[in-house]
């Protein structure tokens, strides 16, 4: 028995002792590449070429709604620029996608003042009719209080004003809203906005239906509209509002997933993926949301080409369509590449705003973690290294339920929910140095990845 304890507690230590050494040469191995992060560090800090193509891109085309016009010219421009930046196997990939119209909207309240307050359809809603929707409001602030409630919201139009407490918590009103109010007989659905701060500035952002209950309108309010009525029912006043919704869907359109590569030197068929979403909402011009993630990630890859880094794999650029109401492109993209996706050694995604960086959040093998931290160490020196447990994004989530690792860059995003959604939503939000230190730390993540001597882990 002591033999065996011995044997086994000198195996363990040898194993551990191999690691130790493996972690060791890795880390070597990484630090040979310091003079190449710091080269694409120095590009993307030389000046705000970044920042200038997001402008370019988002005052030129403006809102990128899946179904527009201006989504597909925005694309047709992104194909050609890409060429010109000397990318290879520039092309695009057919996306059918849906197409849901914001028509004219209006919410006037009538008791126990009248004016017009400012609102937006959430996407998907139904219209009201020609003649709108006229009815008493009552406000509630959870699910549980309007099940406690609901005889009270029978032939009510449902005020959800619940508090932001953080994005994944909150949402769930604007998502399943409707349902909920349709469910107790109200007849339409106002959610306040889902943001931690507001000037008078609704959010939009997609909503859901169930069959076996009736659709209704559902809207959105500002924060200081939904904390008025709150104060009113309080009170014990009577709030009587009119809601006009125009919206309407037409059959899904065409629309396309496009990309572009630097081609692996050695293993040109294994593919480091990194982007974010082209498309927006149909207000603001979608800056943050997600145009920086994209052109950092392509200004990623156009600095390595103007570098002459050619990584010893490929490094593609996607910039996924109909994230915002679908996720279509994301689940095109799984399917046009399934047969490929053993080859594809890491997806990135960005798509939290392009604001200063902190580092990424990875999911993946224990391995894996081990030398994605390592090479977190290069980007130190502009403090976006930090390498934490867990990360993704939408898009790249369905090639990584296939068992593709995957990361999202991870940015002090304490703004991020002020201007999400809404027609705020412009470059001026973003700071050029921030949006170049995400294109560096893009940069550097991509291309060590690509180049190193041995794939990495699953």
């Amino acid at each position: 028995m002591n033999r065996l304890l011995v044997f086994l507690t000198l195996l363990s230590l040898t194993v551990v002792s191999t690691q130790a050494r493996q972690a060791d040469q890795v880390m070597r191995h990484i630090s040979d590449y310091q003079v190449d992060a710091n080269e694409l560090i120095d590009a993307a800090l030389a000046d705000s070429a970044a920042w200038n193509r997001l402008a370019y891109l988002t005052d030129t085309f403006g809102p990128r709604f899946s179904g527009s016009e201006n989504l597909e010219l925005a694309l047709d421009w992104v194909l050609e620029e890409m060429k010109k930046d000397g990318l290879e196997n520039v092309r695009s990939e057919p996306v059918k996608v849906p197409h849901w119209v914001r028509g004219e909207e209006r919410l006037t309240i009538l008791a126990p003042h009248k004016r017009e307050l400012q609102i937006l359809g959430l996407g998907g809603s139904v219209g009201t009719g020609p003649n709108g929707v006229q009815g008493e409001v009552f406000v509630v602030n959870s699910y549980d209080d309007l099940e406690a409630n609901k005889e009270m919201a029978k032939g009510k139009i449902v005020l959800w004003n619940v508090p932001f407490t953080s994005y994944g918590a909150t949402v769930s009103y604007r998502g399943n809203g409707a349902v909920r109010a349709a469910q107790v007989g109200a007849i339409a659905s106002l959610v306040r906005s889902v943001t931690p701060a507001s000037m008078y500035t609704p959010h939009t952002g997609n909503s859901n239906y169930s069959e076996d209950v009736p659709k209704i309108p559902h809207a959105a309010v500002t924060v200081e509209d939904a904390l008025m009525m709150q104060r009113m029912q309080d009170r014990g006043q009577r709030i009587e509002v009119h809601l006009f919704m125009d919206d309407f869907w037409l059959p899904d359109a065409d629309s396309r997933n496009v990309m572009g590569e630097i081609v692996g030197s050695e293993f040109p068929d294994e593919v480091i993926v990194l982007g974010g979403h082209i498309d927006s909402w149909d207000v603001g011009t979608g800056a943050m949301d997600d145009a920086g993630g994209c052109v950092a990630a392509w200004e990623a890859l156009r600095l390595m080409k103007v570098l002459g880094l050619t990584p010893k794999r490929t490094v593609r650029v996607v910039m996924w369509t109909n994230e915002e109401n679908g996720m279509r492109g994301g689940n095109a993209y799984r399917d046009a590449h399934i047969n490929e996706l053993d080859d594809h050694v890491l997806a990135m995604e960005s798509d939290g705003g392009v604001f200063a960086p902190i580092g990424f959040g990875f999911s993946g093998s224990d391995e894996a973690f081990d030398v994605i931290t390592q090479i977190g160490k290069l980007l130190n020196r502009i403090d976006s290294g930090k390498i934490t447990r867990g990360g993704g994004g939408a898009d790249i989530g369905p090639i990584m339920r296939e068992g593709v690792p995957g990361m999202g860059l991870n940015v002090d995003g304490s703004k991020y929910f002020w201007y999400h959604h809404t027609n705020a939503d412009y470059v001026d939000k973003l700071d050029p140095v921030d949006v170049s230190k995400s294109v560096a730390t893009m940069a550097v993540m991509a291309y060590l990845v690509a180049d190193l001597d041995q794939k990495l882990p699953r």
